[in-house]
């Protein structure tokens, strides 16, 4: 596919008026959502996504289209988008104040927190007065009086207060809102909980900040408000200090304000001139399938997942060897730290051997109750690694949204088992041999065994109560990821059946062999021969199904072999 004067991918970029007027930046249109939302009975809203879901950019749009410093810009900037051709009554109309709570300092204690956060309301109310020179009186010198007394949040009122004598409106926009308490809890110390609960108590400074907004709204100077984040542990904290918002983030028609669909993907290439037959891969398994309503009409991609694709296809006329976003790895002690409660970690591991939970979402909750089964699936669904399939009775079944998720999964559970058995030492180097073995020689024998050796033998008490063909499965899954050279895919299916692992060449390394199907057995120690051997012919049948489907006859030098695992420190493979 190619195009005129393609359009360039603003990967990275969270800016709006750059994207509109830099570079020939290609733009994904949401703006219709701004009217939707400006019909709303309720004018301060919150709205919650996964990291890197397109937040930033979305609150840019925001300001570009209500601050009335940018009325003059507006043709240019909105002309051609759906607002613009639908303009709503209060575009350009309020001086906008913007915060961003992101970066807060969170580990030298409740001093130092306090004192970034009033540096960073200090300096976004300074900025609000610095854009809005022209319509507010003595900014300069009230901005400099704040930057020397450095007062703690009265400058918000006072802020306020300048905005109501000026006759002006003002529009809050919050970006990162909890990203503090994201932090906090990563911390996985009861004395971080205890400097949360100290901060949005009564009292408490973040309590404080957001008690002034709701007061100001109450007087009519603060219109509008606009909230986002990433969970919305919070908004129950908060409580009384900040009850004046709706919760739009599990509304159907919100489903699609933030992320692509497949038709805006399809466009997507199209403007920038991608051709289809360099993809060569799934794009929807690999990124797609977010759904954050039971009866949202489309699923949609992570746009940062498809940009970071798409950006380096563009630069080097293939996919990229890795094909997981480096900038999408999430910090392991956010899970690690969720984890530390032995239910937790039980519905983790059984959410990985699975692939699905059954479970509600719950719209707010509080930090306390983390532990609670419900809530922790919930923390999980708003982080994006649990989406929507369906509804099961009264509840919905929550599944791993996409390849690139359940990838983050089985290293979790790959460190989680490390952890527990710290006997298990592994050579990178040694393992990536044995998987060159199976690439280039066709030969599985020297992986197994080594991961045999080197680590299922040597799993602690805890890891083996939960030893059985799933528990296998993903470990493995977890150990083959550490080299590139193949895309392991669990549970691949085959018509009929399902493989429990299909190693697919990556299409980057063409010099590869051999692909693999792996049919996987477990047995305890003490099983009998005649169970051994129901097992071995139950897994001989099924590999003979896979390898004749019509998904996989036809794949060059594609191997095939069942390896039954007995006890944790004895296997047998059988190559077919």
């Amino acid at each position: 596919m190619t195009t005129q004067n393609p359009k360039q991918l603003p990967y990275g970029n969270a800016d709006f008026r750059k994207i509109r007027t830099e570079n020939n930046y290609v733009y994904v249109d949401k703006t219709r959502f701004i009217a939707m939302l400006e019909q709303e009975n309720n004018s301060s809203q919150v709205f919650i996504r996964p990291r890197r879901f397109g937040k930033s950019l979305f609150l840019s749009t925001l300001k570009y289209y209500y601050d009335v410093n940018y009325a003059d810009k507006f043709e240019q900037l909105f002309g051609d988008l759906y607002i613009g051709q639908h303009p709503t009554p209060r575009k350009n109309r309020y001086a906008v104040m913007n915060f961003d709570f992101s970066g807060l300092d969170t580990g030298n204690g409740e001093e130092k927190f306090i004192s970034s956060f009033c540096d960073k309301v200090r300096s976004s109310i300074c900025l609000f007065l610095q854009r809005h020179k022209n319509i507010f009186s003595d900014t300069k010198e009230i901005i400099h009086q704040m930057n020397k007394d450095r007062p703690h949040l009265g400058i918000v009122d006072q802020a306020f207060n300048i905005a109501d004598a000026a006759d002006f409106q003002v529009f809050v926009i919050i970006d990162e809102y909890d990203h503090f308490a994201n932090d906090l809890i990563a911390m996985g110390s009861r004395k971080g909980d205890a400097f949360y609960r100290e901060m949005v108590k009564a009292n408490g400074i973040v309590r404080d900040f957001y008690e002034r907004l709701k007061s100001a709204t109450g007087f009519s100077i603060v219109d509008r408000i606009f909230i986002t984040g990433i969970s919305p542990v919070m908004l129950d904290d908060l409580t009384s200090g900040f009850n004046i918002a709706s919760n739009l983030t599990l509304k159907q028609r919100y489903n699609e304000m933030l992320g692509f669909t497949g038709a805006e993907v399809t466009e997507l290439m199209k403007e920038t001139g991608i051709d289809a037959d360099k993809i060569r891969v799934d794009m929807e398994y690999y990124y797609n399938g977010y759904l954050f309503n039971k009866d949202g009409e489309n699923k949609v991609y992570n746009p940062s997942m498809i940009l970071y694709f798409f950006e380096q296809i563009l630069e080097n006329n293939k996919p990229p060897q890795n094909l997981i976003d480096p900038n999408l790895n999430m910090d392991p002690n956010r899970l690690k730290r969720l984890i530390q409660n032995a239910n937790n970690c039980d519905t983790l591991i059984k959410i990985i051997k699975e692939g699905n939970i059954v479970s509600n979402v719950l719209e707010k909750f509080s930090i306390d109750q983390l532990n609670d089964d419900s809530y922790f699936v919930s923390l999980l669904f708003y982080m994006g690694l649990l989406t929507i399939k369906e509804v099961y009775l009264d509840e919905l079944r929550l599944v791993i949204p996409n390849y690139s998720i359940q990838t983050t999964y089985w290293a979790s559970l790959r460190n989680l088992v490390t952890e527990n058995s710290p006997d298990i030492v592994l050579n990178d180097k040694v393992l990536k041999e044995t998987i060159y073995a199976m690439a280039m020689e066709g030969t599985i024998e020297g992986f197994i065994d080594y991961v045999s050796r080197n680590a299922f033998s040597k799993l602690s008490d805890f890891d083996l109560q939960r030893f059985d063909e799933k528990y296998i499965k993903v470990l493995l899954l977890a150990y083959l990821l550490l080299n590139a050279i193949y895309i392991p895919m669990s549970e691949y299916e085959t018509v009929p059946g399902r493989a429990d692992i299909f190693l697919q060449r990556n299409s980057n390394f063409p010099q590869v062999q051999y692909e693999w199907v792996l049919e996987l057995k477990y047995c305890k120690t003490d099983a009998k021969d005649t169970e051994i051997a129901r097992k071995r012919a139950e897994g001989l049948e099924q590999l003979s199904q896979y390898v004749h489907s019509a998904r996989l006859r036809d794949r060059p030098n594609l191997k095939s072999v069942l390896i039954i695992f007995i006890g944790k420190d004895k296997y047998e493979i059988v190559n077919v």
